[in-house]
């Protein structure tokens, strides 16, 4: 068998596996061909100097070991001559994007000399010379230096060197400058630069003291003070900037960084602050946290936090990884209502709230809390088809009750209803949403499948999820979840014999690395009218009853493209004199035997109420708790963790975010031209890492 060639053009890196036929670790590569057994045969591109914009020799690499690069991502890393260099940056994804998106007069920390310097990007430079087609110039950034005062230096300053996207160790956000808009010194108009969400400033104070922290973590103090009380893994300490600003943490590791003298401290902060990591340190991970939280300091520079102290003296390390008392809860035995929108806030925000987490439960957490929180449909279905009397459905009875009464289940109760689901792998193994919700279905409510499926071929099937197929190139980059649906159930020749009274729609990716789209764009309301098998359609142009359907019209962007083109008889046979669109082949709808005489038909609507996401292999969900716009919560059922992996315990935690409503209110012209990066945390993760969305039906 030959090997496909692919579509088109594809770079990557290699980020492991032995050399191999030309290709090593670090090693740029363009596809030429995929083989059958999932391997890339391509060109290697070295770099590092002028000549290398063109191809040295071709190789063979396994798929698994690359990683895929734009032609801009590929240019950029190129210029690295380092192969360490490269990998190392590819660790730092939210830097490497942001480099990737720098513009003319975008602000940036530039490693220069023994220093950092901050610079304002001049121009970006293409190194090399492109003699033919396969040649891959690089790409440089000319940047000129700003002074101490965030102006433009007025010296003038000799040719600098051009700079590689290794030597970029900031992309500066407008906010943490407040100088630099109305500088009066510089007397120049820069744009605003707010290329990352997690270098997002909180203030003035904070910015102040990002920059005494820096100064903490960067010089041990001369005459270190002796610890009066020992600190451990999971002690709450405190830190003391040089300006007197304290902030507090947890502090997750101790140990002696390279090039460093006596012990440090890894702190994860209760706020994000500028200058921080998310746990790592010169380069290497020490713990995960968020962005920006991660701070490191000579341990001398921690005590414990004052605002637990005691009014006794301490003696001994607090026993801070033992889990607080669960608060007292008697079961009444009656169901529970979803909670109210009125009560929702008070009862479900803050720390130690939704359901625990516990031993790769997150799959199990998200979707629980997704499906029984708020949902009135689901309330109604399990009514009807649950057996109460059965243990497991008893366990997750007094699951969705306790939620929804205290809102909050410890991990206790929800390992055991994972051993009541009879499967070792659910108990100790992280699996995906899907599997988890036909097991509950199937086994702990005893329902039929949610979904009625028919097939071009006449065969009804039952499902509990829907999985969207399709090919990238059907849909414009950034499509929404009514696009995919659509193209979809017509390159699959389906329809739903029926509206159901929910509906959980899987995205298109593979694994928690590789998605098909960027970002998807919900849609907050479904509409399966055009998706159901016998129902009156009205005639894409003019209204009239519809007769036929065509795939091939759904891409014409002459015609809206991405939405269900039907017609009625006399407009298919119009649209289809088109010389463009005489190659297609309607097909014949199937009409109900008494149509209506009135018109424009019912429209089969459902309504969004859960978003499940996954980043990393962990699962998190967006809730819509109300009928306001703005009533959506975020659940992470390990949001943080108190202790280590033996004697630790995590803490789950639930946060209103309004600023999802407000851009889920907005035009869906101007969703699309929404840049992720720019959004609030929040929003950016819906978009980015959506993996299935549930609606239900807009008559509950």
């Amino acid at each position: 068998m030959e090997p496909r060639s692919p579509v088109k053009e594809k770079f990557f890196i290699v980020i492991r596996g032995k050399s191999r036929k030309g290709f090593c670790r670090g090693c740029i590569g363009r596809v030429e061909a995929e083989t059958p057994h999932g391997e890339l045969m391509g060109l290697l591109y070295c770099g590092g100097s002028s000549s290398a914009g063109s191809p040295k020799h071709g190789g063979i690499v396994r798929k698994e070991d690359t990683y895929p690069l734009s032609r801009h991502q590929a240019q950029l890393l190129l210029y690295v001559s380092s192969s360490s260099k490269r990998l190392e940056l590819l660790c730092n994804p939210q830097l490497f994007t942001a480099i990737g998106e720098l513009t003319q007069d975008d602000l940036v920390v530039v490693k220069y000399k023994k220093g950092h310097l901050p610079a304002v990007v001049k121009n970006l430079m293409q190194v090399g010379r492109k003699e033919n087609k396969d040649d891959l110039l690089m790409v440089a950034f000319e940047l000129e230096f700003v002074d101490g005062e965030n102006s433009l230096s007025s010296k003038k300053q000799p040719p600098l060197p051009l700079f590689s996207a290794a030597d970029i160790i900031q992309v500066v956000p407008s906010s943490a400058v407040p100088k630099w808009r109305d500088s009066q010194t510089a007397g120049l108009t820069r744009k605003a630069v707010t290329r990352i969400n997690s270098l997002s400033s909180i203030g003035r104070r904070e910015r102040r003291l990002s920059d005494d922290l820096s100064q903490i973590s960067a010089t041990e103090s001369r005459c270190p003070s002796p610890l009066t009380v020992p600190l451990d893994v999971g002690s709450m300490v405190e830190v003391v900037s040089n300006t007197g600003v304290t902030v507090y943490g947890v502090l997750h590791w101790i140990g002696v960084p390279p090039g460093k003298t006596g012990e440090w401290a890894g702190i994860e902060l209760d706020y994000e602050v500028n200058g921080c990591s998310d746990g790592k340190y010169g380069g290497q991970r020490y713990f995960t946290c968020k962005g920006n939280r991660g701070l490191f300091v000579p341990i001398t520079k921690c005590s414990p936090d004052s605002r637990f102290s005691r009014s006794s003296s301490v003696t001994e390390t607090p026993e801070a990884c033992t889990p607080p008392p669960d608060p007292p809860y008697e079961d009444s035995g009656e169901d529970a209502a979803p909670v109210p929108e009125s009560e929702a806030l008070s009862v479900f925000v803050g720390k130690m709230k939704g359901i625990q987490g516990h031993i790769n439960s997150c799959y199990l957490d998200a979707t629980l809390f997704s499906l029984f929180s708020s949902s009135v449909t689901l309330d109604n279905i399990c009514r009807r088809s649950a057996d109460t009397e059965r243990p497991i459905t008893c366990s997750l009875r007094k699951i969705v009750n306790r939620l929804r009464r205290q809102g909050f289940v410890p991990a206790e109760s929800v390992m055991n209803f994972r051993r009541q689901l009879g499967c070792d792998t659910f108990r100790t193994h992280e699996k995906d949403p899907e599997e988890f919700i036909t097991v509950l279905f199937q086994k702990a409510l005893c329902m039929d499948p949610l979904l009625k499926l028919r097939s071009r071929h006449e065969t009804s099937q039952g499902a509990y999820t829907f999985q969207i197929f399709l090919e990238k190139e059907q849909l414009r980059d950034v499509p929404t979840v009514q696009q995919l649906m659509d193209t979809s159930c017509l390159s699959c020749h389906l329809k739903f014999e029926e509206r159901p009274s929910c509906l959980m729609v899987q995205m298109p990716r593979f694994g928690n690395k590789y998605k098909m789209f960027s970002h998807i764009i919900p849609s907050t309301e479904l509409d399966l009218t055009d998706l159901l098998y016998s129902s009156v359609r009205e005639c894409f142009v003019c209204g009239q009853w519809a007769e036929h359907e065509c795939l091939q019209c759904l891409a014409d962007r002459k015609l809206q493209p991405g939405r269900i083109k039907q017609y009625c008889a006399t407009c298919n046979t119009q649209v289809h004199n088109h010389p463009s669109r005489q190659g297609h082949t309607p097909t014949a709808l199937a009409l109900p035997a008494h149509i209506p005489t009135d018109l424009p038909a019912a429209r089969q609507t459902m309504q969004l109420f859960a978003v499940l996401c996954i980043h990393t292999s962990h699962y998190v969900s967006f809730v819509k708790y109300g009928a306001s716009p703005h009533a959506w919560l975020f659940f992470d059922s390990m949001a943080d963790r108190c202790g280590d992996d033996q004697s630790g315990y995590n803490i789950p935690e639930i946060r209103a975010c309004p600023e999802v409503g407000d851009f889920l209110s907005q035009s869906e012209e101007e969703q699309s031209r929404a840049n992720p990066s720019h959004a609030p945390e929040l929003v950016r993760r819906l978009l980015c890492d959506s993996y299935m969305f549930l609606y239900q039906s807009a008559a509950s």
